[in-house]
């Protein structure tokens, strides 16, 4: 019997999780996500991108508005966000649908591979990275919960969060090693390491005020705090 098909996407690519970010402070983590990755891409100008899973279509239309060409793998229809058709309907994103392990691309086909809020909800985890590993030329760029952060007491703290994020569900906290052992196993390095957010996202959810959420953070960031413990953490990994 053949394993079930990596399907992390549909979550993701929901109209439940996208109302978790349909907010002024919602928007504000979106673009602190979008500003780290479009800077992490900074070397690699009109690179060819897959976007493995595709989120709600957070990330896809801003990479093609900076002249990145776009393409974007979902597990099956349903995984597609319906924030995301506009830009495939125009053609400024492509889509490709498939096993997220396994993606319908040939071997460094692609510059770049970008997969957000995957990692923490794979069935086949090991899996899953090799799959985006397969097919990056360059680099690849992924987000995870790092234990050296509040994260690390996330499961205690759960229903805590729930009452605040209403739609929240368990996920998985790795430590930085282990992240970077999986990527190595396929042959990448890690290039460079981005925390997020030092306080926990349901805090600033809570809080409700950007402006209180980014002063917060930027205290965190003199103090050195973000770089040590933040999360969910954005990381670069490049081909050896």
């Amino acid at each position: 019997m053949s394993e079930p098909r990596e399907d992390a996407d549909i979550e993701t690519a929901s109209a439940g999780y996208a109302k978790r970010f349909d907010s002024p402070v919602g928007e504000w983590m979106l673009a602190t996500q979008r500003d780290i990755t479009i800077d992490l891409l900074r070397d690699l100008p009109s690179a060819s991108v897959l976007d493995v899973g595709g989120g709600h279509g957070q990330m896809a239309p801003a990479l093609a508005d900076r002249g990145h060409r776009v393409s974007v793998l979902a597990s099956s229809p349903d995984a597609v966000a319906a924030t995301l058709r506009p830009s495939l309907e125009s053609g400024r994103v492509r889509l490709l649908t498939g096993d997220l392990r396994n993606p319908p691309a040939e071997p460094r086909s692609m510059d770049a591979v970008v997969s957000y809020r995957l990692l923490a909800h794979a069935r086949d985890l090991p899996g899953l990275v090799a799959g985006l590993c397969r097919p990056a030329r360059v680099a690849v760029i992924v987000d995870y919960a790092t234990t050296r952060s509040f994260n690390a007491v996330a499961e205690p703290l759960f229903a805590a969060k729930k009452k605040v994020e209403l739609n929240t569900r368990p996920f998985l906290v790795m430590s930085d090693s282990r992240v970077s052992s999986l990527f190595r196993d396929n042959g990448f390095h890690l290039r460079e390491r981005r925390p997020q957010f030092f306080w926990p996202m349901a805090l600033h959810r809570a809080l409700k005020s950007p402006r209180l959420s980014r002063g917060l953070e930027a205290v965190a960031r003199a103090l050195g705090l973000r770089a040590l413990f933040g999360s969910p953490v954005i990381a670069r990994f490049d081909r050896d």
